[in-house]
């Protein structure tokens, strides 16, 4: 394998503003790539309430700030202001999941930080939006699930609303976020200038709506709650064995033909009312008890092994415990291990795919408050006496 000779980011200043969960999210994956991320925080003292992102040991926090430096800088203080725009000088992207209106209040708007550095990428995640009626309410995951329509397609069929197990709008929000920092800077090897960036919890979590949404734009079709079964691919979906469930996904008139042969139900293929699909839709619940009557004769064990040997897709439905302890999982090995000083061994998921040359990295443990504010400063050009003069007016 060619040597690594540096990590894809490397070179890529960031200064992080956001917290919580999607504005981490999107700075985590650019820090594992290899950006020089700089974590900005209050100092200690000056935040009124809880923290935010929950407590800073607890493995949520850990997760999402990890491969960053850190520094704290009131950003409430004009001079603060003044120390966070040096910094922008030199920067090459900052991220922010500030309200809309908070950046122009501290003058860290895209057109100010453009003044400073026509360079720089300012990316800017929110709850619903830059502008529009909704700018200025407080976003938050579920509250995106509901709005984006998610939760009226997740559960069983009459349970009523309900949201999925993973903050997925956070999550997928700082992906869209990171992926559009990449493009910006992409283009801006062309154009010499940086841009703006923006996305939205709304706004991802009605992207990742998908052929759902489709099924609406397209063909006029509300899509309701069909909870384990798949709203169009059938059979799919969860089935009893005799000690647990699997999943099993059969699409298309072959697949369908071998799960009946793998489970010995040759007489549904022949059956005219599950000659095709939009029968099979149609028939669903009572094909679907003659499939459980025949898988919970047989182990969940025995199921996999029969199906995929036939070639329908299926799979076991774990706790998050087994997931960890399948060999296939074992053989990718999705998680790493890093020592902290502040919580000691850390072990931590690494990103979900590889680059034969230049892969993500897992080096630095997630930052104290503060740990390397003059380390930065310093970088910055500032003098010791200016940085002592900071510090006791508790500006850092």
């Amino acid at each position: 394998m060619t040597a690594q000779t540096s990590f894809p980011l490397s070179g890529v200043r960031v200064l992080d503003l956001t917290r919580v969960r999607a504005g981490p999210t999107a700075v985590r994956q650019l820090a594992d790539w290899g950006a020089d991320v700089v974590k900005i925080e209050m100092p200690e003292g000056l935040e009124a309430g809880d923290p935010l992102g929950g407590p800073r040991q607890g493995s949520d926090f850990q997760n999402l700030q990890r491969n960053k430096r850190g520094m704290t800088l009131n950003l409430k203080d004009p001079r603060g202001i003044a120390v966070f725009r040096r910094l922008a000088t030199e920067a090459d992207v900052v991220v922010e999941n500030f309200r809309p209106d908070v950046k122009d209040r501290l003058g860290i708007d895209y057109e100010s930080l453009k003044a400073l550095n026509p360079r720089i990428i300012l990316a800017s995640i929110s709850g619903f939006g830059q502008d529009g009626p909704y700018r200025d309410r407080p976003g938050f995951d579920q509250i995106a699930q509901g709005m984006g329509g998610l939760m009226s397609i997740t559960g069983l069929p009459g349970q009523g609303p309900v949201r999925v197990g993973i903050p997925i709008a956070d999550l997928t929000a700082g992906i869209f976020c990171s992926q559009g920092i990449l493009l910006a800077l992409i283009e801006r090897q062309r154009s010499g200038i940086g841009q703006w960036v923006q996305t939205s919890l709304l706004q991802a979590q009605i992207f990742m709506l998908d052929f759902q949404a489709a099924r609406w734009l397209t063909e006029g079709e509300v899509p309701k709650q069909a909870g384990n079964n798949h709203p169009t691919s059938i059979p799919t979906g969860v089935f009893e064995t005799s000690d647990g469930h699997i999943n099993i996904a059969t699409t298309g008139q072959r697949i369908w033909e071998r799960f009946c042969r793998a489970i010995d139900a040759e007489e549904l293929i022949s059956n005219p009312d599950y000659a095709n699909t939009k029968l099979r839709s149609a028939n669903r619940d009572r094909l679907n008890a003659e499939i459980a009557a025949k898988l919970r004769t047989e182990t969940s064990a025995t199921w996999i092994d029969r199906l995929n040997e036939a070639g329908v897709p299926c799979g076991h439905i774990y706790s998050i415990d087994q997931v960890f302890s399948d060999p296939q999982v074992e053989h990718l090995q999705p998680q790493t291990t890093i020592e902290s000083p502040h919580v000691g061994k850390l072990t931590l998921l690494r990103q979900p795919m590889t680059l034969s040359r230049t892969p993500s990295r897992m080096e630095r443990y997630p930052p104290g408050v503060g740990e390397h504010t003059q380390e930065i400063l310093r970088e910055a050009g500032l003098a010791p006496d200016e940085i002592a003069e900071l510090a006791r007016e508790r500006i850092i």
